[in-house]
């Protein structure tokens, strides 16, 4: 257990249940001096045990306890402290003082330890522990006469009382079984960050002030020593007086020992005393220092909790001390302590933070930086963990009918949330309502204004309060406002929000490339440095070229994978005796041998060449072996994102596309063709970014692709005059579409062919920009298809283009731009959600408990009374009975939602009774715990057990509850007053099975023209009508739904046709739609009717896949093309 759980037993649970039993219990009682004297906390800290209590209780555990101690150690302090403890009885084996929990000679070591009573120290602990070891765990002793046995796999041992045990795992969080739990004694030594800052002061008072450090470990000894000394005595003094048989005072050596004792007493007093003064001068000196401990210690565990976001990202202590150790020396040298100090925390802040930056992907990096910035505001005292909170979620616990009705119309639902939320959770906001009421118009000013961070906030307070923080929180105040008004923004923010806090600056946010030769630089043999691979990223040909640079032997390849673990092995040898380099690719392929390099490393390393090298890449994967992260290096090496990077890479010489390429066919029409296709092939690489508005699935496309549609052209223009549709369906449908299983993402691709891939692109006039944009092209530039000769002409063209890309490029309306940022800003609060603690309480005092558990009453307040069934068939007899489809369908409907409703109320009373300690606290309800305390849904509200859909899924706990209670209304309104005239498609579970139901009804209706189910389809007709509201009545045939919300386009209401979507505004109502079902011909004739219409698909979600299509409604084009509006990626949701 934790610091604050051990005082929570001993001092709360311990003691009040003793007095409730009226057992005598001392009050407040110090368990570290009842149980252990000082002068052994004294040997402990000479060995390498931190001084702070959590440390010294878990040395008492160590060696008080009657079970053998299984030790979690993910910093190796428990191993060293032991090591040093046990050093007089370790044995050593090839120079190792400890033994692998995998050693095949583990039996052989273990006889030889325990019948000698030496000590065992096994190390490479994972998840269990050999059964083999079972009986030696259990003490399972025979005794035969004086001698004592222990059988081990058959086989009968001595066994020495003397002999000790140690099992260590190097795993931050093991999921160890309770039978194992039971069999040894289970003891955290993961450093804390107040133990770390501790340990740290000490390493900085003792480079800084070395005299100083030497002055108080001298005294510490003298104080062991004089404290040891003291309670010597006083045994001395005790054992005579309780051996004396006679009158004690004519005991004359009694009374000289006595009065011996009294004198070394007094002595011994005052040499404490005045060790005492020199401690409380050594210590006041310390302090002016222990800034820089703090913000170590910080660094420290902002560097742990990133392994949260990432496995690959671990870094050992022993990593980061180096960091810490080598900060100072770089650090500018200063008179005075505090202006050290300063220069100490800026050089080791920077320097540690390029080294973690490196080995971060491209989307972590901020994320790094974020959490790092907002935990040393949180340890100054500048910022509390609610702040934190709020920062992350935002009004996400809210929903829109339990909070005041917004009184804005411009606002969305969401963004009124999160308002609510501010002005209830920061005082500085308190107001923030009434103002934005009182000068509305200047809100929402700033509110649609495309740049709102660099704007005035409205208001004549904020602005000067900001100012008058500068130092403390105005750059995080206002990121709070951005980040509730504007998520889109808050990415933007986040970086301006570095730049003017204090404790950071420009330096955090500007970006930084570590280059092949500088990595190199900063290696050592002995260390490997392992590349963290992505899309389009292979570091191979880097290494070889600085390999040629550096004139040293062709480094040894490697591609690990079956059978190929003997020959890297092989390499390694040789490599470190010869001096070579060694590359390792695709290392998750190979966790056999990654599990024991970290050994043959070890073993190799006083025999190594000082030239050898070892490089490796590998994706992430949550089996590599801990041990060989946290001694490797990481780097990442992921290509540049854009267009421009895409184009320049194809038109690398050795890549692509290269002079020769160029003059393979002498025609313009060549050159021009096979720019068009590199250029195509960017597009729809970089498309993915816009998440599902770009592709439904996101595909990998690669060079391959591209390398096979240029070969075709290639020979194609040899046989005779292109065919255009040929070349087309080769692109569209063969080479690039052979990977796409999306049937929508078939149709995007081939309009991208069919609108680029024609004799018009050959025109020099052409252009693949909008003829008429909506937004201004970033500096006016023109996306022509040049015709050059020369290859560096093209690179030089491409050099041009804008850094940012425009949506429209793509064929994207500008608001695609504010579907990527508000996707990027909500990637970053989730990852940042997962780095926070998920223990304690928080700074006001209230732990997460008490808020889970009053939002876990809240909740159960507003669910609806459970359905019972039989009450419910009656009211559905009254609708028809089970022989109309509808009734049917409803029916099932309820049967769903009841079961909703019963899981609900169930996990919310048993996470109450578990908050309560009445019941246990499973996984699945600490999980539940967990994420209403994030303002999250629970997986197990969302998911059935083998992860299908349960209920529905949305983004925040709100939303979900909401639309609960519109469920809820919906069947209660049907069942009660009969079928509604329009159905809100997003309050049922299976949207598809409504219309299924509708299309059986139809047919029934058309039973005398001989209507098959198998020949109807549906036909979507957009309505005048803006709401339900409106409707007088049902339709003749079909249905009426409403809820719906066009994503990348609007609907024109008057004009009866799709439109452009408002600026700022990513999901447009689409008026009432009426579908009903026709026979194919009948429907087809209908279509053509309605001039050119786009077949525009219906989402349950937004993730566009197959699975959550419900079906296609039919939408007028207006005054664009269908191709339009299939780039645009239209689509309909069923939004809740």
């Amino acid at each position: 257990f934790n610091q604050q759980f051990r005082e929570y037993l001993i001092n709360d649970k311990f003691t009040s249940d003793c007095e409730a039993r009226n057992v005598p219990v001392t009050r407040n009682l110090d368990v570290i001096s009842f149980l252990v004297d000082v002068g052994t906390i004294g040997d402990w800290n000479m060995q390498g045990l931190p001084t702070d209590p959590l440390s010294t209780q878990n040395g008492i555990l160590v060696t008080k306890s009657t079970r053998f101690p299984l030790l979690v150690d993910p910093q190796g302090q428990a191993l060293s402290w032991i090591l040093n403890k046990e050093r007089e009885n370790l044995p050593t084996w090839n120079g190792q003082n400890v033994v692998h929990l995998s050693d095949p000679k583990l039996k052989d070591k273990l006889e030889f330890c325990m019948g000698d009573g030496k000590s065992l120290v096994v190390v490479g602990v994972e998840d269990e522990i050999d059964p083999m070891l079972d009986p030696v765990l259990e003490k399972e002793i025979i005794r035969k006469g004086s001698k004592m046995f222990i059988n081990v796999s058959d086989k009968v041992m001595d066994y020495d009382p003397n002999f000790r045990l140690y099992f260590i795992t190097r795993l931050p969080n093991p999921t160890f079984s309770p039978e194992l739990q039971a069999k040894t004694t289970l003891i955290d030594f993961t450093v804390t960050q107040k133990g770390l800052e501790e340990q740290l002061l000490g390493k900085v008072i003792g480079k800084e002030q070395k005299a100083l450090e030497e002055q108080l470990t001298q005294v510490l000894e003298e104080v062991n020593a004089n404290t040891k000394s003291l309670m010597q005595l006083d045994a001395s003094l005790l054992e005579r007086l309780t051996s004396n048989s006679g009158d004690l005072l004519e005991d004359e050596q009694l009374v000289s020992v006595l009065a011996g004792t009294k004198a070394k007493a007094a002595e011994v007093n005052a040499k404490l005393v005045a060790a005492d003064e020199t401690r409380t001068n050594i210590a006041e000196k310390r302090e002016q220092f222990r800034p820089a401990a703090t913000r170590g210690s910080v660094l420290y565990f902002s560097i742990v909790e990133m392994s949260l976001v990432n496995v690959m990202y671990q870094i050992s202590l022993d990593q980061f001390l180096e960091l810490f150790m080598g900060s100072m020396d770089k650090a500018d040298k200063a008179t005075l302590a505090s202006k050290r100090v300063a220069n100490i925390i800026d050089t080791m802040t920077y320097t540690t933070y390029r080294y973690v930056n490196r080995g971060l992907y491209e989307s972590d990096k901020l994320t790094f930086v974020m959490l790092l910035t907002m935990k040393i505001l949180v340890a100054a005292d500048k910022l509390k963990s609610s702040d934190m909170t709020l920062f992350l979620r935002g009004g996400a616990a809210l929903d829109i009918t339990s909070v005041k009705r917004k009184p804005f119309g411009w606002m969305s639902n969401e963004v009124w949330l999160n308002v609510v939320q501010l002005s209830q959770s920061n005082a500085f906001y308190a107001n923030l309502v009434e103002e934005m009421t009182a000068n509305e118009s200047a809100w929402k000013r700033w509110y649609e204004d495309n740049e709102p961070e660099q704007m005035t906030i409205p208001g004549d307070s904020y602005e000067q309060h900001f100012a008058d923080q500068a130092d403390d929180i105005g750059p995080f105040l206002k990121l709070l406002l951005v980040r509730c008004l504007r998520v889109d923004r808050s990415i933007l923010m986040c970086k301006e929000f570095l730049r003017n806090t204090k404790e950071m600056g420009p330096a955090y946010v500007e970006p930084v490339t570590d280059t092949i030769e500088s990595v190199y630089d900063g290696m050592v043999p002995e260390v490997p440095v392992i590349f963290l691979l992505s899309r389009g990223a292979d570091p191979t040909d880097s290494i070889e070229t600085l390999c040629r640079k550096k004139k040293l032997p062709a480094p040894t390849v490697i591609s690990l994978g079956e059978g190929q673990e003997p020959v890297a092995i092989k390499a390694i040898n040789a490599g470190a005796i010869n001096g070579t380099w060694v590359l390792l690719q695709n290392c998750e392929l190979g966790l056999g041998l990654m599990n024991d390099l970290e050994s043959i490393i070890e073993k190799l390393k006083d025999s190594m060449d000082p030239n050898f090298r070892l490089f490796m890449t590998a994706l992430p994967h949550p089996d590599f072996p801990l041990g060989l992260l946290q001694m490797c290096v990481k780097v990442t090496n992921e290509p540049p994102a854009g267009l421009k990077a895409g184009l320049l890479r194809s038109y690398t010489p050795g890549v692509m596309v290269d002079q020769d390429k160029i003059e393979r066919v002498d025609t313009a029409q060549w050159r021009q063709l096979l720019y068009t296709l590199c250029f195509l092939h960017s597009i729809v690489q970089e498309r993915r970014k816009f998440g599902p508005l770009g592709w439904c699935v996101p595909y990998e496309y690669n060079n391959g692709d591209l390398q096979s549609c240029i070969l075709f052209l290639e020979k194609h223009l040899y046989n005779g005059p292109i065919s255009w549709s040929t070349f087309q369906y080769m692109v569209s449908a063969v080479q690039y579409g052979g990977k796409i299983t999306d049937s929508l993402d078939v149709r995007l691709f081939k309009t991208y062919a069919e609108e680029w891939l024609t004799e018009a692109c050959c025109d020099p006039e052409y252009a693949v920009n909008p003829a008429n944009p909506i937004f201004k092209i970033p500096n006016n530039f023109r996306y022509e298809i040049p015709s050059f000769t020369d290859h560096a002409d093209y690179r030089s063209f491409i050099e041009g283009f804008p850094e940012i890309d425009s949506p429209e490029i793509f064929g994207l309306h500008p608001n695609a731009d504010l579907t990527f940022r508000v996707k990027e800003a909500m990637a970053l609060f989730k990852t940042l959600g997962e780095t926070q603690p998920k223990g304690g309480g928080s700074n006001d005092g209230v732990s997460r408990e008490d808020v889970v558990y009053e939002k876990a009453t809240e909740l159960l307040g507003r669910l609806p009374e459970d359905y019972l069934e039989e009450e419910e068939k009656v009211k559905i007899r009254k609708l028809g009975g089970m022989t109309v489809p509808m009734n049917i369908f409803l029916f099932q409907e309820i049967q769903r939602f009841q079961a909703v409703i019963a899981k609900v109320r169930f996990t919310l009373e048993q996470l109450q009774l578990a908050i309560k300690g009445e019941v246990v606290m499973t996984a699945e309800l600490q999980e539940t715990l967990d994420a209403i305390y994030d303002a999250r849904v629970p997986h197990l509200w969302e998911n059935t057990l083998t992860g299908d859909e349960f209920s529905w899924r949305l983004p925040t706990l709100g939303l979900w509850f909401t639309s609960l209670l519109n469920r809820h209304q919906q069947y209660r309104n049907w069942l009660d007053r009969g079928r509604p005239k329009s159905f809100m498609l997003n309050g049922f579970f299976n949207p598809a099975g409504l219309l299924t139901s509708m299309k059986q009804e139809v047919c029934r209706k058309h039973k005398a023209e001989r209507w098959s189910l198998n020949e109807m389809v549906y036909v979507g007709e957009v309505t005048q009508v803006e709401r339900p509201e409106q409707l007088k009545s049902s339709p003749e045939e079909g249905i009426f739904i409403h809820g719906l919300m066009l994503e990348g386009a609007s609907f024109e209401r008057r004009q009866n046709c799709l439109v452009e979507s408002e600026p700022k505004v990513l999901h447009s109502p689409l008026p009432v739609l009426h579908i009903t079902a026709m026979s194919r011909a009948k429907a087809a004739q209908k279509k053509r009717s309605l001039g050119e219409l786009y077949e525009c698909p219906i989402y349950k979600y937004p993730d566009r896949t197959d699975k959550y299509l419900i079906a296609f409604a039919d939408l007028p084009c207006g005054e664009k093309p269908k191709s339009h509006w299939t780039l645009r990626g239209v689509s309909l949701l069923a939004l809740s």
